[in-house]
């Protein structure tokens, strides 16, 4: 039986606030929501089923599950399709699922992995006539993309909100751009929602894992840096750049 709950107000006016701000949809839209199976992803999906009951505007929702494979590596798993699957069900969300493209052992990195995966739902995407893809990165993914662009590509950007590419046909949208990571495990929790475990044998030892634990021990030392942090994303003074 699906359980009614209503999203707490406080992230409800942070989420229409990005949507607002990036004019994230439109009506008409198809939708394509990348589900991974983490936190994140699976808030979204909720997210943008709630808002797609109460919007008024029209647009379908469906949500893509890459099947990497690693779920199969491990005895007595449950295939994704299965365990993703059950809890998109629970909201009346369509989804579909596709084995992830080969990536040959030599070249497979976390970096390879993810651009691999990303090239697939864009191919998937324009393939089946969606315009848009949303994705569950949040404040804390800008962040460190961030400071990841910083101190292992030398160049100063990060994620967009609202990302167009391929002159106007595809929009990537991130509607949790103003969401924290805190608020949306929380979010889950309530919801009842169970993460996938993450069987990715890269997933604790990457770039990203160490800025995170930078962050981390900085937040703890001054907690209000993060704010400081995010506004500066979108106030870049480049008179004062090389």
């Amino acid at each position: 039986m699906r359980r009614t709950f209503r999203l707490p107000p406080r992230l409800n006016r942070k989420i229409g606030q990005a949507m607002h701000d990036y004019s994230m949809f439109d009506d008409g839209d198809r939708v394509m929501i990348g589900v991974s199976g983490g936190v994140d992803s699976l808030a979204l999906a909720w997210v943008l089923k709630m808002w797609q009951e109460k919007a008024p505007i029209r647009f379908k929702l469906t949500a893509q599950i890459i099947d990497h494979g690693f779920w199969r590596q491990h005895e007595g798993e449950v295939e994704p399709g299965i365990s993703i699957g059950r809890q998109l069900e629970r909201f009346s969300i369509d989804y579909t699922v596709d084995q992830a493209w080969e990536i040959g052992e030599k070249n497979r990195t976390c970096f390879q992995c993810a651009r691999n995966r990303r090239s697939q739902l864009f191919h998937l995407a324009r393939e089946r006539g969606f315009n848009k893809i949303a994705l569950g990165h949040h404040k804390d993914d800008l962040i460190e993309t961030f400071f990841l662009n910083i101190l292992y590509s030398g160049n100063i950007s990060t994620m967009l909100p609202r990302q167009v590419l391929f002159k106007g046909d595809l929009s990537i949208l991130r509607p949790f751009a103003y969401i924290e990571k805190k608020e949306l495990v929380e979010l889950t929790s309530e919801l009842e929602l169970i993460p996938i475990t993450n069987f990715c044998p890269f997933s604790d030892n990457t770039h990203r894992e160490k800025v995170r634990l930078l962050l981390d021990s900085l937040y703890r030392e001054e907690p209000e840096v993060k704010r400081s942090i995010f506004a500066a994303l979108a106030n870049v003074r480049q008179e004062y750049l090389l």
